[in-house]
């Protein structure tokens, strides 16, 4: 297999995505998106950092006619349904456009609050966004969005130390009809490329490891990456293009991440 190019259906969404998703609110000017996008990088998480370079880089594509090539996730963490809707219209009138691919509800550990999910379904309705999304850290509640058809798609933290979702989310997901699942976190706050926090004799993670892992891993269909330069973009598309890893290097990416999860002393989750 070459690489992990190609298009993946991104669960009962039935959006066709790249596996490489990419979040513009850390500072990648627009020209490294709209490279990335040229080699098939669909996905891009708009969200609350909303940065200069990917609002730019949606205008472009809008203006070239390319619109219905990108998938665009909105996030909003608000709690007060009329303060997301005024996020959700604001958003898109900032990126120039009419509608919003997918809204993602931010950070719900436990359920969301009937008012929020009675607006989400009219602002479906007049057609401001396309399928609804939700975040969370609390692992369990994972299978009841997964019940609940109006989740679309989930948003979960999962990377080389925190790996609970293989215990707790994936096998407790249905066999058909599951939510897409995209993971983020993917390099934990660059704690797995920090040598002062590697075993004895192990060398750092580089990014491009912590996004093959994740890439790896059949129940992810869209893994994120957070560049804040050209530089970065480029490492994560080179691990899109490198493919799956060996054995023996998830082996010790895994021997890695227990270790730096084990040694920290805060979200040991």
């Amino acid at each position: 297999m070459a690489g992990f190019a190609g298009r993946v259906t991104l669960g009962r969404s039935g959006l066709s995505v790249c596996p490489l998703g990419v979040s513009g609110g850390y500072g990648a000017p627009a020209k490294a998106l709209l490279r990335a996008f040229d080699r098939g990088v669909n996905y891009w998480y708009h969200g609350s950092r909303r940065a200069a370079g990917m609002t730019e880089a949606i205008r472009e594509l809008v203006r070239c006619g390319k619109r219905d090539e990108i998938v665009v996730v909105l996030q909003s963490y608000s709690r007060s349904a009329a303060l997301l809707e005024s996020f959700l219209v604001r958003g898109l009138k900032q990126a120039g456009l009419d509608h919003a691919d997918v809204l993602l509800l931010g950070w719900y550990n436990h359920g969301v609050g009937s008012s929020v999910l009675e607006r989400c379904e009219r602002l479906r309705e007049k057609g401001l966004f396309r399928h609804l999304a939700i975040s969370g850290h609390h692992r369990p509640s994972f299978a009841d969005y997964a019940a609940d058809a109006r989740f679309s798609v989930a948003h979960l933290r999962y990377n080389a130390a925190h790996t609970g979702a293989e215990r707790d989310v994936f096998p407790r997901l249905p066999a058909e009809n599951r939510p897409g699942l995209v993971a983020y976190t993917v390099t934990r706050w660059k704690t797995l490329l920090d040598p002062r926090r590697m075993p004895a004799g192990e060398s750092p993670l580089t990014a491009a490891d912590c996004y093959r892992f994740v890439l790896g891993n059949r129940d992810i269909q869209v893994c994120m990456t957070g560049p804040a330069d050209e530089a970065q973009m480029d490492e994560a598309l080179r691990a899109l293009a490198a493919g799956p890893l060996t054995p023996d290097e998830e082996s010790r990416i895994r021997r890695i991440g227990r270790h730096v999860h084990d040694t920290s002393r805060w979200w040991r989750r």
